[in-house]
């Protein structure tokens, strides 16, 4: 089955699954954090996700362009040379940021809670 075929298939059975594995993958995550601070151009945007992991060009590309599909990246492409592009949210990817954002700050806060629930859990099981 062709891509764009088996995308439209698993929209239809579960589009809400689908955009919320969008907004919380590994790099959607990072993207949509970062894009609440500022616009970014690609290569900005590339290092500053290096800051926290290495990303490809090509996985980048892909991210962005299946958030701007879900309306909430926007890609402005100016005609300049050299060409310019910057990303920004829109309101709705502002929204999904915030809800992420407060996500990854609750991680952070309870990561030792996580730890000792590991800890115990695979002692338990020893």
């Amino acid at each position: 089955m062709k891509e764009s075929a088996r995308r439209s298939a698993d929209e239809a059975m579960c589009p809400y699954r689908l955009v919320l594995e969008h907004v919380t993958s590994r790099w959607g995550v990072l993207v949509l954090i970062r894009l609440l601070e500022r616009p970014y151009r690609f290569s900005e945007l590339r290092r500053a996700i290096g800051e926290v992991r290495q990303v490809s060009e090509k996985m980048l590309t892909q991210t962005l362009q299946t958030l701007e599909r879900d309306g909430l990246v926007h890609r402005d492409a100016r005609p300049v040379i050299p060409p310019r592009v910057d990303y920004s949210l829109t309101g709705l990817g502002r929204e999904a940021a915030e809800q992420v954002r407060s996500l990854s700050l609750w991680t952070q806060r309870r990561m030792a809670d996580v730890e000792r629930a590991r800890t115990a859990y695979d002692e338990a099981r020893a």
